[in-house]
């Protein structure tokens, strides 16, 4: 396999998800700054959130995705200040990853894993790389571990949210964001590279059944 870039290096897995925690992070500073209030966790978190936007606006990403992280962050504190408990602020992420993990084991059982679906996305092959085999199996076995990413960040965030325990939630979500995105490129790079049969040319260049791989022996 020829192609240098990792998973990470494809999809910004570092800098979204550094991204992603400081609304979070925002949030719980500010609840317990002013004495357990909601309203002050959740006028930081937006107030992140916009920061976060606007940075990212500035370095030329898309619009739709930025408006879409500012959305959640936006609805996750109305839901807080509507319920009155300050450990909804993290339901809308717990629902999501529950989402999340049930969309991506169904894509792979489908014979569409989401892995193949955002990388080839990235990369402009549409659907390309569904007609390779080989990358069709990969992209489907690595799907596996974002399925696993998503079921251990809900192992880990529903007993700290039925216990009510903020500050934990808080910890667990930057903890189990970007650490756990890092190792999950990492394995699912792994997987790829390791079920790919030899001389495949990469995620680049999908091998079609009218492209043979190309021979690279002496």
């Amino acid at each position: 396999m020829t192609q240098p870039e990792s998973l990470s290096q494809l999809l910004n897995g570092r800098r979204a998800a550094i991204d992603a925690t400081l609304p979070a992070a925002g949030f719980v500073v500010g609840w317990l700054a002013a004495g357990q209030s909601i309203w002050a966790g959740a006028g930081v978190a937006v107030v992140a959130a916009i920061g976060v936007s606007i940075w990212r606006l500035r370095r030329r990403e898309k619009p739709r995705a930025v408006l879409i992280g500012l959305l959640g962050v936006c609805v996750a504190a109305l839901i807080a200040l509507r319920t009155g408990r300050a450990e909804d602020f993290f339901l809308l992420q717990l629902l999501s990853n529950a989402a999340s993990a049930l969309a991506w084991a169904v894509s792979i059982v489908i014979r569409w894993p989401l892995l193949g679906l955002v990388v080839g996305g990235v990369l402009g092959q549409r659907t390309r790389w569904r007609r390779d085999p080989a990358l069709l199996r990969s992209y489907g076995r690595a799907s596996w571990v974002w399925v696993l990413q998503y079921v251990v960040r809900l192992a880990v965030f529903l007993p700290l949210y039925a216990a009510g325990q903020v500050v934990a939630l808080g910890v667990a979500r930057v903890a189990l964001t970007w650490p756990l995105v890092a190792a999950c490129l990492a394995v699912s790079w792994w997987v790829i590279r390791r079920t790919l049969p030899p001389g495949h040319p990469g995620l680049r260049h999908p091998v079609t059944p009218a492209e043979p791989v190309p021979h690279r022996g002496p």
